[in-house]
């Protein structure tokens, strides 16, 4: 369960952040619930994550996929196209999250 909640947190995370661009500055009612109840989520989960999986790599992984899907959303929903260095960054970012999985032995397999 613990993997299903980090998802959840991490899809969460991505939906508030790529919401408060449409939210123009919290002028724009659902957008603006959409971040905040977003976000709410996200955390609530990734509190039930950490009963588990420690904060480092509970963040490592949060924050390296959610980096890629916030871009992925960012070109798909605001047409803002990730450059070849952002791209290999973005690259870079998930090998660390797999080598985390792979190798670390603080993560519970």
């Amino acid at each position: 369960m613990t993997y299903l909640y980090l998802a959840i947190a991490i899809v969460a995370e991505v939906a508030a952040t790529s919401a408060l661009k449409a939210s123009v500055e919290f002028t724009k009612l659902l957008p603006s619930l959409i971040v905040v109840v977003g976000y709410g989520v996200a955390f609530y989960f990734m509190t039930l994550v950490l009963r588990t999986i420690p904060i480092g790599i509970t963040y490592a992984v949060w924050a390296g996929l959610g980096i890629v899907l916030v871009a992925i959303v960012g070109a798909l929903l605001y047409k803002q196209m990730p450059d070849i260095p952002a791209l290999i960054g973005m690259g870079l970012i998930v090998a660390g999250v797999v080598v985390i999985h792979v190798f670390s032995k603080t993560v519970s397999h």
